[in-house]
């Protein structure tokens, strides 16, 4: 196998078109043309070059009697597993795969309850002619089914677990130029990443803010139980932009921990991530019961702005436990 024959196939394994290999050299498209049409041939530096890129030894480049590539960076443990660019490709479409079952499963838990505060909201009203006994009876129907088909959503997760268990639990290494095909790939998605995680967090912080409002202006508890409908669909859209986006980040980050080292600022990041997982579903458990035991929703929204000084308070004492981490 000749030069130029090396370089189309190591360019195609990786992913890239001739226009991205030659931003990567410093070259123009044409130059890079020319050397896979044997029109040319790369000087040294660019041999030595296209060596580092695309992580293979300078010998496989140049001896056409060497087709098998040779890695600079081979694997010192026996038992180390090398990932392929198409292994690193599906884990990434299984942990997606796997995401969307769980927002769907997610999203049915939350909205559950929306049957029940709807029905129970036209109980208080006399529509549909409903007491508030039937009201109750088909709200609890209503969560009763929603919630086995969220965990029938949750069930299907563990088709994909075969398929990812290799990069999530396993020692491994990156085949040759995997590594900066991911790299550049998890750039680029960071700006929708940051977008949507923004978004989602807005709708989450500004979840309240129809309830609270009218529940200042408006009395009655039909509205109230409106309002209510209103603040979960919005934790719903948040969770439907973040879950998504949070997998994919995730499934990229841990792709590439073989030759990443975690920086203090990621461990922190971690913790608080952890933190936030159990805080805010608890402190939103705590405002819908205590709102509902009172229906004094222009008082019960207090929680948030407290909850969130108390979270960043939180955060702060863990990082001041964990100083002396090495």
């Amino acid at each position: 196998m000749i030069l130029a024959e090396k370089i189309v196939k190591l360019r195609k394994q990786v992913g890239w078109s001739q226009e991205e290999l030659a931003a990567k050299m410093n070259v123009s498209r044409q130059s890079v043309s020319k050397w896979e049409s044997t029109n040319s041939i790369p000087d040294l530096n660019k041999i030595i070059m296209l060596s580092q890129l695309f992580d293979v030894s300078t010998d496989f480049l140049l001896k056409d009697e060497i087709e098998v590539f040779d890695s600079l960076d081979e694997s010192k443990e026996p038992n180390t597993i090398q990932i392929s660019l198409d292994q690193a490709v599906k884990y990434i479409d299984n942990k997606m795969l796997m995401s969307a079952l769980t927002t769907k499963g997610v999203i049915l838990c939350v909205c559950s309850v929306i049957p029940l505060f709807f029905f129970l909201a036209m109980a208080e009203t006399n529509r549909l002619n409903l007491t508030s006994d039937i009201a109750a009876a088909i709200g609890v129907v209503g969560i009763l089914v929603m919630i086995c088909i969220a965990i029938s959503f949750f069930i299907k997760i563990n088709q994909y677990e075969n398929d990812i268990t290799v990069i999530d639990n396993e020692t491994f290494e990156l085949a040759y130029g995997v590594h900066s095909v991911f790299k550049e790939k998890l750039k680029k998605f960071r700006v929708s990443y940051n977008l949507r995680l923004s978004i989602g967090i807005f709708m989450f912080i500004f979840s309240f803010v129809p309830l609270m409002f009218v529940s200042m202006f408006f009395k009655g508890s039909d509205v109230a139980l409106m309002m209510l409908i209103v603040l979960i669909l919005f934790i719903a859209v948040g969770l439907y932009l973040v879950i998504p986006v949070s997998a994919k980040y995730d499934a990229f980050n841990n792709i590439l921990k073989d030759s990443s080292v975690e920086t203090v600022k990621s461990k922190r990041a971690k913790r608080a991530e952890k933190l936030a997982a159990f805080y805010w579903p608890l402190l939103t458990t705590i405002y819908l019961g205590w709102s509902l035991w009172t229906m004094d929703w222009g008082v019960t929204w207090i929680i948030w702005p407290v909850g969130a000084v108390l979270f960043a308070a939180l955060v702060g004492l863990m990082e001041l436990l964990n100083k002396d981490e090495p």
